[in-house]
C-alpha cells in the first residue's frame, strides 16, 4: 500500500472536489493528484517565464535571441 496521509477539509469542499472527480471519471484522489501535477507543472511555468524575462533585461540578450532564432527583438 501506498504511503498515505489524511487531509481534513470541509465535507462541502470533498464535495465540490468528487463532482469535479467524477465528471472527470477519476477517483477523487486521483483527480486530486492530477490536479497537483498540473499546479506543479503551472508553478514551474511560471518560474520559467519570470526567468525568461529577467533574461531579456540583459544587456544583449534580446538582439543575440532574434539573431540565433529569427524572432522579432520587439524593437524594430
Amino acid at each position: 500500500m501506498a504511503d498515505t496521509t489524511i487531509v481534513e477539509v470541509d465535507t462541502d469542499v470533498r464535495d465540490r472536489l468528487a463532482v469535479l472527480a467524477a465528471d472527470r471519471g477519476l477517483s477523487l484522489r486521483a483527480y486530486l493528484a492530477e490536479l497537483t501535477t498540473a499546479q506543479e507543472n503551472a508553478t514551474a511555468l511560471a518560474r520559467a517565464a519570470r526567468a525568461f524575462e529577467d533574461a531579456l533585461e540583459r544587456p544583449g540578450f534580446r538582439e543575440g535571441f532574434a539573431r540565433d532564432f529569427g524572432a522579432s527583438t520587439g524593437r524594430d
